[in-house]
């Protein structure tokens, strides 16, 4: 056996290995899914191959991911395995032939959609959802059911009183809708946004806040129902069906959640064309899909079929091909933010991708084009990450014209192309920003936050609009939106008299808003949606927390150096300090609402939570949402009347303080379970 074999196959799963930990512990992939596969098929044809060679640990012999630390864990009632994939209609035919096997008669299927989700299992008792489990490694997964029970399409009881227990399977997603509005809103809080639709469920799924997993809209479907025997599959409700397809239509009348275009195909010539014309109708959905799941619809023949240590041999996954083209990248241009922000993209030859004609790409940054080594006037691959996002995946240099007068390096340009002033960079940031407060460019994107739903929330005001009012010299800066008449707003293009005022109703309803939504409408540099909360309930008002100096704002839960610097520089700007004189003048909310007497139904009601140190699983902001949710008080400190003190790691003074006062003090896991507790009890009252 030759060395450089043996070092090729450790190799391979080294790489399946760290690209595994990527995509089902970390929610960061960076491959796609179809060069995922690859590299996992290269890996087990050299398997067969050499069988002497195959390993325990090896990623072939394994169904799934490894579990993720901060649920409890449940075992499946029976594995949750993985499926074979199929990326030509041959492998389809082939499928076709080995389900014929110990049967005379003809096969019929089941075809459908393959939800690109979060895998789930949910079990009923008496009809009485008890429990929820992710898929985790297959045999065991972590325990969410408070967050799957916040989901409001997963129904927490079934229909027509069944008396046994079932565990259902189906699939959790976050609808397209959802995923573009939850990655605009970590935009605004300057978070990073989620790659596609499936970490994104991924990500919900895993935080530990209940109310937030509500907050989300995340989806669901059923496509499969188990026993805690396979051999009781004839028992009591399920004692008439027969064929997955009847399964199906009763999941459906039980008033489960079920994916309403799966078709039931005589043969698999059928099923070839229910896959084709998926392929191109997936892009109307408004769920990410990657291919169809392909079933022997006949239950008892699917019992005689069985299955290996990995899969069922009664189904398959046909994946879709991958959703690349080439085309050409005319140019490379910047974008300015609203936080001064200049970021390059790809102005692409518009080229026909996923159901809709691309000709704008993000490039992230300077360093990313490099890497890549992306050229105006390169043939590019462009592909569209989880089916939602375009991205240029790499230049075909081997169509690059390399003589003279070829495509040349980009270079970042060092004025703003808006206003041309200097772009500054600061040490250890990559990213290149305009320090010009008056650069229209940073005018406009600044108010469409300002106007945007988690900020003021003013409708009406789109991207259209505020770029004409800001071109025509109407709207320099925030205060003056609340200038705007009627009859000004009559003179831009198609503004009728009825949207002019609505529009100018909606400005005025803006004025009372609490404070917090201001200072994140304000667009203070890393100040985001839980930050602006803190700093209204630290603060007060906005005169005092104009007046906070670097300890005031550090003293803060939730508030940092990097914060606290951010803020004290907006205030320590003229400009920004008569701004807000102007804002005041005008009739917007600058003091806090007081905050009303805590409802006793929440289970931390007029409880004083103090943090300390960091925390692994979750960010300090995210903790302290957590806490506010349920009804608890943040504070700085501990005292004699705080009730719990979660202490992370590097907790400092806090920690001696505690145990001083012999308060009750939780550690990660300890606060990780009480918060799944409590948010079980707040999602049973509801």
């Amino acid at each position: 056996m030759s060395k450089s074999l043996v070092k090729q196959i450790e190799q391979l799963r080294s790489d399946i290995r760290r690209h595994e930990e990527q995509y089902y512990v970390l929610h960061e992939p960076e491959i796609s899914d179809a060069e995922f596969d690859k590299l996992l098929r290269d890996l087990e044809a050299l398997e067969v191959a050499h069988p002497t060679l195959v390993t325990p640990d090896s990623p072939t012999q394994r169904v799934g991911g490894r579990l993720v630390d901060g649920f409890d864990t449940a075992t499946h009632a029976i594995p949750m395995l993985s499926l074979d994939n199929a990326y030509s209609e041959d492998e389809l035919y082939a499928f076709d032939e080995r389900s014929k096997k110990g049967s005379t008669n003809k096969i019929a299927y089941v075809a459908e959609l393959k939800i690109d989700g979060l895998s789930i299992a949910l079990t009923y008792e008496n009809g009485i959802l008890v429990r929820g489990v992710t898929r985790g490694d297959g045999s065991r997964g972590e325990d969410v059911t408070a967050n799957v029970r916040a989901i409001r399409a997963i129904p927490l009881s079934l229909k027509h009183g069944l008396v046994e227990t079932l565990e259902v399977r189906g699939e959790i997603y976050l609808p397209r809708s959802a995923f573009e509005r939850v990655n605009l809103e970590r935009e605004g809080r300057d978070e990073a946004t989620f790659a596609n639709p499936r970490n994104a469920a991924a990500g919900t799924m895993r935080n530990l806040d209940p109310a937030l997993v509500a907050s989300r809209g995340l989806g669901a479907y059923v496509y499969q129902v188990v026993k805690d025997k396979p051999s009781d599959s004839k028992a009591e409700g399920l004692s008439k069906l027969s064929s997955h397809s009847q399964l199906l239509q009763e999941c459906r009348s039980w008033g489960l959640p079920v994916e309403p275009h799966w078709r039931q195909c005589d043969d698999i010539d059928a099923v070839i064309k229910f896959c084709r014309e998926w392929s191109d109708l997936r892009h109307s959905l408004n769920f990410a899909t990657d291919g169809v799941v392909v079933k022997v619809d006949d239950l008892q023949h699917r019992e005689n079929l069985g299955a290996t240590a990995k899969c069922p041999r009664w189904a398959i996954a046909f994946k879709f091909p991958a959703e690349q083209a080439t085309t050409q990248l005319k140019s490379i241009e910047v974008q300015v933010g609203r936080t001064g922000a200049v970021t390059p993209y790809a102005v692409l030859e518009p080229v026909r991708l996923g159901g809709s004609t691309i000709h704008l790409a993000t490039l992230h940054n300077e360093q990313e084009i490099a890497r890549k080594d992306l050229r105006a006037g390169d043939i590019v691959l462009v592909e569209k990450g989880g089916d939602v996002i375009p991205k240029i995946i790499k230049p075909v240099t081997a169509r690059r014209n390399k003589g003279k007068g070829g495509p040349t390096p980009f270079v970042m340009p060092k004025h703003c192309p808006s206003c041309n002033s200097s772009l500054r960079r600061a040490n250890g940031e990559v990213i290149w920003r305009c320090m010009n407060s008056s650069c229209l460019a940073k005018i406009r994107r600044g108010l469409l936050h300002f106007v945007s739903r988690r900020a003021m929330d003013i409708e009406g005001l789109g991207e259209s609009l505020v770029k004409q009012l800001v071109d025509a010299d109407l709207v320099q800066d925030f205060a003056d939106l609340f200038a705007l008449k009627i009859e000004t707003l009559l003179t831009l293009d198609r503004m009728g008299r009825k949207s002019a005022t609505k529009l100018v109703h909606q400005i005025e309803q803006s004025k009372k808003n609490s404070l917090w939504r201001l200072i994140h409408a304000l667009g203070i540099r890393h100040v985001g949606e839980g930050v602006a909360v803190a700093l209204e309930q630290g603060f007060g008002s906005m005169e005092v927390l104009g007046r906070a100096t670097y300890d005031d704002l550090n003293d803060v839960p939730d508030i940092g150096p990097v914060v606290a610097n951010s803020v004290q520089e907006f205030f320590g700007e003229k400009r920004n300090r008569d701004l807000l004189v102007r804002l005041k003048e005008a009739g917007v909310t600058m003091e806090g609402v007081a905050v009303e007497k805590e409802s006793q139904a929440l289970p931390l009601a007029g409880m004083n939570v103090v943090l300390t140190g960091t925390l692994s699983s979750m960010s300090r902001e995210e903790a302290s949402s957590a806490i506010r949710r349920m009804g608890g008080r943040i504070k700085a400190s501990p005292s004699g009347n705080t009730d719990y003190v979660i202490v992370g790691k590097s907790p400092g003074s806090k920690l001696k303080k505690a145990q001083m006062l012999d308060l009750e003090v939780l550690d990660e896991i300890a606060f990780r379970k009480l918060l799944i507790t409590l948010g079980s009890r707040m999602t049973d009252k509801e």
